[in-house]
């Protein structure tokens, strides 16, 4: 790795790095003052301990070597600690742990305001070692996914750039079983939960923004593909970009339309979506799709995030109808307008194809275990916490501690 490439692969982990703390800030605005604390550590709980098991094995379990299972992982004992491995490959391996972070942090906002703490980190580790991990090598490392065009005879391949199946659809799968498990918040009803703090929810949307960028586009430095002719890094770039600002607009079109008035909280909301929706897609797009995809996936998760009040989960924060319908929009639209191989760009339809085995494989997976696993740990130790706690505000009862240290 040469020395460009080098320094933009550094960088662009600590952005996604950063992106932990981003969602942490995001996620705290929306939750009651009481329970903020509670809802940040749940995310920098999960940059502590997946941090720990990615170094461990994780890493090593996301690549599948030639020859092996593409339904399973790689072996987690292959380079445990990675004691062998060389410096460009654990420059390779930090960028990917970042990833893995993010990704357990996300389910975290469908539980908010009633989760155990310890119950959630317990949750955290074993999701990451049986699904998340495993579904990294699906996709990137040599699994199913990444070979599902081959396997089937086709001349196309599933685009995923930077997560769509293994981060958001993976996430927000497992975030919508996890709120079945837990059951509705106390008073459970539209207009009763407000955020307590919109500038929070602001300044956490903004800094995923921001580390967005090296998410979408540190793969460029990372596999070493800087500074060649081929490099898809400005398109990227612009993508992650456009798609974002469009979502803006598609997410608070609908909110003027439906309520009268377009929220800063709507703002923020629909910048997540549409970098959700971008994110599988931000190299195989022309600007203008990405703009499109921009204001459908804003718009539609505008619209997703009601769901919740007709159908009866209670998905805290909206992970479900941002990052599940999100993500699924992003990756189903590569299907229809990629560059060369979507159904309407030149393809055939076989795009769309893989493009949907791939998501919905994912989302099946991750749901069922989630599922499972949520509910043996709620049927043992217990994983969410007494009425009245909930009611009082759990971060003191959790965590022996207060967000803000209120005087007269």
């Amino acid at each position: 790795m040469d020395s460009g490439n080098l320094a933009w692969s550094v960088a662009a982990t600590a952005l996604v790095l950063f992106m932990t703390p981003g969602v942490a800030f995001f996620y705290g605005g929306l939750v009651k003052a009481k329970s903020v604390v509670s809802m940040m550590m749940m995310s920098f709980g999960a940059m502590g301990l997946v941090g720990v098991l990615w170094i461990l094995y994780g890493s090593n379990m996301t690549v599948i070597a030639e020859g092996e299972n593409q339904f399973l992982a790689g072996n987690p004992f292959s380079d445990f600690g990675l004691a062998g491995a060389s410096s460009d490959s654990l420059v390779v391996s930090a960028y990917g742990a970042t990833f893995a972070i993010i990704t357990v942090a996300l389910i975290s906002g469908a539980i908010a305001d009633r989760a155990k703490f310890g119950s959630w980190m317990i949750f955290a580790g074993i999701w990451a070692t049986i699904v998340y991990f495993p579904v990294a090598a699906w996709v990137w490392g040599g699994g199913w996914v990444y070979n599902l065009g081959a396997n089937l005879g086709l001349d196309v391949s599933v685009i995923d750039y930077a997560g769509g199946t293994a981060v958001h659809i993976n996430a927000g799968a497992a975030a919508l079983a996890l709120a079945l498990v837990l059951g509705k918040r106390v008073g459970f009803q539209k207009g009763i939960h407000k955020p307590h703090n919109v500038p929070l929810v602001m300044l956490g949307a903004a800094i995923l923004w921001f580390g967005w960028f090296g998410f979408n586009a540190g793969a460029e430095g990372t596999f070493s593909l800087l500074g060649t002719e081929d490099s898809s890094v400005g398109l990227i770039v612009i993508n992650t970009l456009g798609a974002t600002a469009a979502a803006i607009i598609g997410w608070i079109v609908i909110e003027k339309i439906k309520d009268g008035k377009p929220t800063a909280v709507g703002a923020a909301s629909g910048a997540v979506a549409g970098l959700v929706a971008i994110t599988p897609s931000c190299a195989a797009l022309a600007p203008g799709w990405a703009l499109l995809l921009g204001v459908i996936t804003g718009a539609v998760c505008a619209l997703a995030v009601e769901l919740k009040w007709k159908l009866g989960y209670d998905d805290s924060l909206d992970v479900v109808g941002v990052h599940l319908v999100g993500g699924i929009i992003g990756t189903l639209y590569v299907g229809f307008f990629a560059t060369g191989t979507g159904l309407f760009t030149g393809g055939t339809g076989a795009q769309l194809l893989v493009q949907f085995i791939a998501a919905f494989g994912v989302l099946i997976y991750s749901f069922v275990v989630a599922y499972l696993l949520g509910l043996l740990i709620e049927k043992t130790i217990g994983f969410r916490v007494k009425n009245e706690d909930e009611i009082a505000g759990i971060d003191n009862v959790v965590h022996g501690e207060e967000g803000y240290a209120l005087v007269d």
